[in-house]
């Protein structure tokens, strides 16, 4: 058993890492929208049920499922490297589909599950039925079957926690996504060549079906154990997105606080399932502890809320944000670790052969995935936008106090089962009417002094709110302060839409991507002729614009202005327009996602997307040498006539050399809007263009030298801890072009 213990333990590693790299390289196709993930998520999953269900004929025609399980794990491995090839495929249906209905969304979705569960059926299928193969084979004895089972949930869980550890902090950023498949499948290898050895050697046979006791439980809990095991799959994954959510309120929204926070959720797991393992060694009243264990999970799911928003928690000195993210899920994650195996334990019957046992494993392994399915779409796309963040949690919540009344209404010591739960709810009504609204706390924590919340819409894409203080009101997307109605903040954005606009001779046709606070696409909208498209991830940030109408020039009233929700470069790869100038609004390079809007990859979609003397800005900011060097270095390499201005913070990429023509400026300055826009941004004549400009593409080249790009492989800036820390802030004291340059007659 301890060899197949750590065999399975390489095969979660490998597993988790797929996850993460699945889901990153399909939203290349898909686009990061919260549809787009959590249909992606939805595949994932179907084709774990899908494996488990199918693991009964398998384990029916099969007569060593160790060996059955190593050939399996080899598949997975080889199965998973023919990823990008399934991408391709996947690629080319989705844009035909999506050339079919651009405006569908349900075709959109159906395309979007079609093509993840092509990409993803035969690897997930064959994950799916990892767990029932082993739970036949000779290692899990009859006599300790609930046991075995769950030290192997135990311990392939805490593969999944070094695999989601090592992907998320040192892999990615280190060595690449492509190169972390070939370290996952060879996790794989380990695994599959593991098992077919030690099949070989030999195993003990399977020991006779052993009787074991079922505690005091009645006909009728087998039947409540099914249901209970498809709503823990169902709460646990809408819980996932709820915690996620209150996570970006403590951390910053970086992919590191992202791996922390699904660590913390699989380490409570990988714990309560050792827990289990031991608990389960010995005859108990399962029924009557799984009843216990449904009733202190719906408290500890609030209670963890209650940790995360307390200034002292349980009396402790107040925690960073880190340990307030960890005890938000840790507790609830064990509990439930706890749970699964009992689940199991009451489930699947001791009696029988190992391989009916293994059978009814993977069946009800399915109902739990096919629970957790429902959750994650209901969680993500119904829940959580209908009834907010927090009163999310408390509905999940319920979920487990109700599993656990069902649970006692068919022990037979009903009574003692029942005051139990009613304790239970009793503590789960207290602590439900006591917390305070996670959100409020966190406005209160990082929103300037003296600010309230004035608008709040916990969306489907990201929770957005608007607060506002004597002095500014403040746009927070996800936890992260976004843009404000400060001068200095607004003059950034202006000059960020205008820039572009001034240069080009006659731009027809704008695209900015991102809404944001509004400035940059207010600016664009003051050019007269020109045609605006905004695309806009967040529903949510487009329902808060109107509270910065005041400098946006109501940005969305605009009659040459339209807004589409959807991941900006989606649309670029999938909508064939082309414009005369495209910006964006500021997107921090560290934060999750941010990747996939720096990589060269994205800018040959924007350069690509440009018309004939077309014109792109990339804003770059002041920042450490190194990320300063990798973002001007990968534009250059796509825009290799780009040029600098703005004391080094702003980028026009062209695909043919800039020219710089008076009579252009002129013409945008004696316009009544894009006049009165230019000088508020302190560009009042053609000649104050010259202290905007800053170098050209030879001067560029020069500063930033040699060396490696941002791609979608090497996300460098978002995985920012592969890279050397604490860089002095670039230095650009020696960065200077001249003006002339670009100039034309």
């Amino acid at each position: 058993m301890p060899l197949v213990l750590f065999l399975f333990f390489f095969s979660g590693a490998a597993g988790l890492a797929y996850q993460v790299l699945w889901i990153r390289q399909l939203s290349f196709v898909f686009g990061v929208t919260a549809y787009a993930a959590g249909t992606v998520l939805a595949a994932f999953m179907a084709g774990l049920a899908l494996g488990s269900w199918l693991a009964g004929p398998v384990l029916a025609r099969i007569k060593r499922p160790l060996s059955a399980f190593g050939a399996v794990e080899l598949l997975i491995g080889a199965s998973a490297l023919a990823t990008p090839a399934a991408l391709d495929l996947a690629s080319m249906l989705y844009r035909a589909l999506y050339d079919a209905a651009p405006e569908s969304f349900l075709v959109q979705t159906l395309a979007r599950f079609a093509c993840a569960f092509i990409v993803l059926l035969v690897p997930t299928g064959l994950m799916g039925m990892t767990l029932p193969l082993l739970s036949a084979s000779p290692a899990v004895r009859a006599g300790r079957f609930a046991s075995h089972v769950s030290a192997l949930y135990a311990v392939n869980t805490s593969g999944a926690v070094v695999g989601a550890l090592a992907t998320g902090f040192v892999l990615i950023g280190s060595i690449g996504v492509s190169r972390t498949f070939l370290v996952a499948a060879a996790c794989n290898a380990v695994a599959g060549f593991g098992a077919l050895l030690l099949d070989r050697v030999g195993q003990p046979t399977a020991q006779p079906a052993a009787s074991q006791s079922t505690g005091t439980s009645s006909p009728r809990g087998p039947i409540a154990v099914w249901w209970v095991m498809a709503a823990s799959g169902f709460a646990s994954l809408a819980l996932e997105i709820v915690w996620f959510r209150l996570m970006i309120q403590a951390l910053d929204g970086t992919t590191y606080a992202v791996t922390v926070t699904l660590a913390s959720v699989l380490i409570g797991i990988a714990v309560g399932g050792a827990i289990s393992a031991r608990l389960l060694a010995r005859d108990a009243d399962w029924l009557g502890w799984l009843t216990m264990l449904q009733a202190a999970t719906a408290c500890a799911v609030l209670l963890g809320v209650g940790i995360l928003t307390w200034e002292n928690p349980l009396g402790l000195p107040p925690l960073r944000g880190a340990l307030r993210v960890v005890a938000l899920v840790l507790l609830p994650s064990l509990l439930m670790g706890i749970s699964f195996p009992m689940l199991l334990r009451l489930g699947v019957p001791v009696a029988g052969d190992a391989r009916a046992r293994g059978r009814l494993v993977g069946r009800f392994y399915s109902v739990n995935v096919l629970g957790a399915i429902a959750g994650s779409i209901a969680g993500g796309f119904l829940i959580v936008p209908v009834l907010g963040t927090w009163m999310a949690a408390v509905l999940l919540a319920t979920v487990y106090l109700a599993s656990a009344l069902w649970l006692a209404l068919g022990h037979r010591q009903r009574g003692r089962a029942l005051g139990g739960v009613a304790a239970g709810a009793i503590a789960f009504v207290f602590l439900a009417s006591t917390l305070p609204d996670p959100f409020a706390t966190a406005t209160r924590r990082r929103a300037p002094p003296g600010s309230v919340e004035i608008f709040r819409d916990d969306g489907v894409q990201t929770p957005v709110s608007v607060y506002e203080s004597a002095s500014q009101r403040t746009l927070n997307v996800g936890g992260l302060h976004q843009a404000n109605d400060s001068q200095s903040m607004v003059l950034l954005h202006r000059r960020i839409g205008a820039l572009p606009m001034a240069l080009h001779p006659s731009p027809e046709s704008a695209l900015v991507i991102g809404l944001g606070g509004g400035a940059t696409a207010g600016a664009v909208s003051r050019f007269p002729g020109t045609a605006v498209q905004i695309v806009e991830l967040s529903e949510s940030v487009r329902l808060a614009a109107p509270y910065f109408a005041h400098v946006t020039y109501d940005v969305l009233q605009q009659p040459n202005v339209r807004v589409r929700v959807d991941d900006g470069r989606n649309f670029l790869a999938l909508s064939g327009e082309r414009f005369d100038v495209i910006t964006a609004d500021i997107i921090q390079p560290v934060h999750a996602g941010a990747g996939h809007l720096y990589s060269r990859e994205y800018f040959e979609l924007v350069r690509g997307a440009l018309k004939p003397g077309g014109l792109a800005l990339q804003w770059i900011g002041r920042r450490e040498k190194l990320h300063y060097d990798l973002i001007m270095r990968t534009f250059l390499d796509v825009f290799p006539n780009a040029t600098l201005w703005l004391d080094g913070e702003l980028m026009v990429g062209s695909v043919e050399p800039l020219q710089v023509r008076r009579e252009t400026v002129e013409r945008a300055l004696a316009a009544p809007s894009s006049g009165e826009l230019l000088r508020t941004i302190g560009l009042d004549s053609f000649d104050a263009l010259d202290q905007w400009y800053t170098a050209g593409p030879r001067e560029m080249r020069a500063f930033v030298g040699q060396g490696p790009l941002l791609t979608d492989d090497r996300p460098l800036l978002e995985y920012y801890r592969s890279l050397p820390a604490d860089e002095a802030l670039v230095d650009l004291s020696t960065l200077h072009g001249r003006f002339s340059d670009v100039l034309t007659d």
